[in-house]
């Protein structure tokens, strides 16, 4: 599996709750993104999952989990999570609410307890790449770990 060179917050938590995955190294690129790290793994970029830190009107942070290829809608998301306003948080923020740098954001063993929202579709693939708590190394897994071990809330909110 993991060697403890790699250990992260997130494969720490993937590995106390027993869930199976696989680890898959590239060399970051810094504003590359998921279409970038799925590149560089030679995988669909559809099938690398991108962690997202947003806030609310109140200031109180979620995660949102999109396609590698896809957009968030903030406006469906608010609607649909009974916000009246989301928006991306800044690197700081985001990294505060996380404790994980931008760029190697996982949903996994995050710092706060954050709520989980997942683009629907993700949930109907065979397997995912998401990050694993540090730039430039994605975890392959099944995707119904977001559901079963994340509580993570389905939503419809890709940009068209």
């Amino acid at each position: 599996m993991s060697k403890k060179s790699s250990e992260t917050p997130a494969t720490q938590w993937l590995k106390k709750h027993h869930v199976s995955f696989t680890e898959h190294v590239y060399e970051y690129a810094a504003k590359g993104g998921a279409n970038d790290a799925a590149h560089k793994l030679g995988v669909d970029p559809h099938v690398t999952i991108k962690t997202l830190i947003m806030e609310d009107e109140k200031k109180q942070p979620l995660v949102i989990l999109m396609h590698g290829d896809q957009e968030v809608s903030t406006k469906n998301l608010a609607r649909q999570t009974g916000a009246k306003h989301i928006q991306p948080c800044d690197p700081a923020t985001a990294q505060r609410h996380s404790g994980y740098l931008v760029g190697g954001t996982s949903p996994f063993g995050t710092r706060k307890a954050l709520p989980v929202w997942v683009q629907h579709t993700i949930l109907s693939l065979d397997t995912i790449y998401i990050n694993g708590g540090k730039r430039g190394m994605l975890l392959q897994l099944n995707p119904q770990v977001l559901t079963q071990q994340l509580a993570a809330e389905p939503v419809d909110v890709a940009l068209d």
